[in-house]
């Protein structure tokens, strides 16, 4: 009975949150107990309070709007950990290569990495079990290699360049979890940040990697927030607060049950001078959308790429008594300028999520002309009065279509069957060694290597063995790519996942308009701050 009136007490306390419950909600709430009841009491079976229950939950978030979900009290950590910045293990990124779990990359300041574990080490054994051509499963590996900071667990590793297997005894602990994907100097005056989520701990990556760009002489920023799908909005706040000079409106959120609130830059930032350009696409949502919103509204940056994904709700968590939670929208956030940017839900979850499609069908990924804003949604920059649009995402100052000119049917199967990933593995594993010694550092590398003609047919023999049929037009059309892809791969397994966009920005239409814009005189022509 208790677990059946969680749903009824959710409700109440929502409702409390108003100052008067009206008579008929009352009504409803004890309409939908009783009903609760009269199943558990009455019907013919016995029933699973608790699905149903979660059922009953589910169902009325789902006519509510798309981003109000349900999470149970088993997802709830795993799905807090990645905006969390930690979880507890032994620190590896891997992979499950020909039924071995292959260490990808020992993640730094974690035990595996403290302790010389490398990338390319295959777990042969977990405490003292055999774990290598026997199925194991990610969530298998997940199972006996997570575990609460300060448990040990012994692990048995095969090494290219050892006879015998290697004994690891490693100690878990909090494993960081990163949001920043890469930073880098994209030319001698010109940093390159790309921020994959706002997480708890990523105003302290941004300022570390700040620090270290400025000291190699960093004058202007990009930074890259494609398909960064948010996260808190306290880190978005922070992270536009860094860009505005002192006193500017950086977004404002408003509801039903809770009064207008707005948040406003400090005199703390630490890039109001300098230009800033931010890359934002069909996948930037939320978080990116406030940041990239309330520096295009304040006329402080060029925005480059494709319009952004359209969501102005802002979610609040609720415990539930069995330790469940829900995360019910509470407000909306509207940009410095008035914007709300939260596209149409009407339709229901299935088409608002089927947006993307829609957007390629229409050729909204693609053309400009193709995307069309109501008058009624039209605004003005706070500086400059240039137009902007409101309710569906946030539109960039310049517009980079979809690049499809070398991609092919036959290179699309490759990257969706990993073939040139697990290939990249493959390969480190017979080589890494000679890379490395080869390429002192990744300047020689990004030089010097090359996709040879017999890589390409190793690789093209892969994927016939998982039924890619042969295709010589097309591996034509897309070898430039197959080679980026590979090189990117290697590069992030030799060096860090900077160098993986160290390479593929060579040839990121986007990157390289943003170079452009900052070093000829788009930021003048627009009178954009710098």
């Amino acid at each position: 009975m208790k677990k059946i009136s969680i749903l009824f007490y959710g409700f109440v306390f929502l409702l409390g949150l108003q100052s008067q419950a009206q008579n008929t909600d009352q009504e409803q709430l004890k309409k939908l107990e009783t009903f609760m009841r009269y199943v558990q009491l009455a019907y013919v079976d016995t029933v699973d309070s608790e699905k149903l229950t979660e059922v009953a939950i589910k169902s009325v978030l789902k006519q509510l709007d798309p981003h109000s979900v349900y999470i149970s009290k088993k997802d709830l950590k795993k799905m807090n950990e990645p905006l969390e910045g930690n979880f507890e293990g032994v620190g590896i990124q891997f992979n499950i290569l020909h039924d071995t779990i292959t260490v990808v990359s020992p993640i730094a300041g974690g035990p595996s990495k403290k302790l010389g574990i490398r990338a390319g080490d295959k777990i042969i054994t977990i405490e003292d079990k055999v774990v290598a051509g026997v199925g194991f499963t990610n969530s298998d590996v997940a199972k006996n290699l997570r575990g609460k900071k300060g448990t040990k667990v012994t692990v048995e590793i095969q090494r290219n360049s050892e006879k015998d297997l290697l004994k690891f005894e490693i100690t878990r602990d909090k494993i960081p979890i990163y949001s920043m994907d890469a930073s880098y100097m994209a030319t001698p005056n010109t940093g390159y940040i790309k921020l994959n989520r706002f997480a708890a701990t990523s105003m302290n990556e941004v300022g570390s990697a700040m620090d270290s760009l400025r000291q190699e002489g960093m004058e202007n920023l990009i930074l890259d927030l494609r398909g960064n799908g948010g996260g808190y909005l306290r880190t978005a706040i922070q992270l536009a607060d860094n860009f505005l000079t002192k006193d500017k409106m950086i977004v404002y959120t408003q509801g039903k049950a809770f009064p207008k609130e707005e948040y406003k830059s400090s005199n703390q930032g630490i890039f109001t001078q300098g230009k800033l350009v931010v890359l934002i696409d069909e996948g930037s949502a939320s978080a990116s959308e406030i940041v990239s919103g309330a520096v295009q509204d304040w006329d402080r940056a060029l925005i480059i790429g494709r319009k952004s994904f359209g969501k102005g709700l802002v979610q609040k968590p609720f415990e539930l008594p069995d330790g469940s939670a829900m995360r019910l929208t509470i407000s909306r956030y509207y940009t410095p300028s008035g914007r709300s940017i939260q596209r149409d839900y009407s339709e229901g979850k299935d088409d608002y999520y089927n947006e993307v499609n829609k957007r390629f069908e229409h050729g909204e990924l693609m053309n400009p002309d193709s995307i069309e804003f109501p008058d009624s949604l039209k605004f003005e920059t706070l500086k400059l009065k240039r137009t902007v649009y409101g309710g569906g995402g946030i539109m960039p100052d310049i517009f980079i279509p979809l690049d499809t000119t070398e991609t092919s049917a036959y290179f699309g199967q490759l990257i969706r069957k990993g073939i040139i990933y697990t290939y990249n593995l493959d390969y480190l594993d017979l080589h890494r060694n000679e890379l490395k010694s080869t390429y002192l550092n990744f300047e020689a590398f990004d030089k010097g290597f090359k996709l040879t003609d017999e890589m390409l047919e190793e690789i093209i023999t892969k994927a016939t063995e998982k039924e890619i049929e042969r295709n010589d037009e097309q591996i034509a059309h897309s070898k430039r790519i197959i080679e980026m892809n590979l090189k990117a791969l290697m590069a992030t397994n030799l060096w860090s996942s900077t160098e993986f966009y160290r390479v593929t920005n060579q040839s990121d239409n986007a990157v390289l308009k943003a170079i452009e814009a900052i070093e000829n005189k788009t930021f003048k022509k627009l009178k954009l701050e710098y």
